[in-house]
């Protein structure tokens, strides 16, 4: 699946299985160079992160509720109210997008 902004295509890996939603970016040490969504999830941290990266929150229906551009390493988000999907990205990803604004998927 891919994330439309700006006129670019970003492969959005989806994480929906126990060890891939755990994992997340963790421990990865090469740039970040796609995004991964979590279905059901309203929180994360960034502990055992080596690299700053953009989260964009959303409900069912992809509008922006949440954004958290530049989250450094070792950092949580606790749970926020009306949240279905986070999204990790790479950095400067979120410059493009505001609240209120939707999220476009192309499988």
């Amino acid at each position: 699946m891919y994330l439309l902004y700006n006129k670019k295509k970003l492969e959005i890996e989806d994480c929906t299985t126990f060890g891939s939603r755990l994992k997340g970016f963790m421990l990865q040490k090469k740039p970040i160079e796609k995004g991964k969504r979590f279905p059901k999830c309203n929180s994360i941290h960034t502990f055992f992160m080596f690299q700053q990266i953009d989260v964009i929150m959303t409900d069912k229906n992809n509008r922006i509720i949440k954004i958290y551009p530049h989250l450094k390493k070792r950092r949580i988000i606790l749970p926020k109210k009306n949240i279905y999907y986070t999204y990790e990205l790479p950095i400067n990803t979120c410059q493009h997008y505001q609240l209120g604004d939707y999220l476009k998927i192309e499988s």
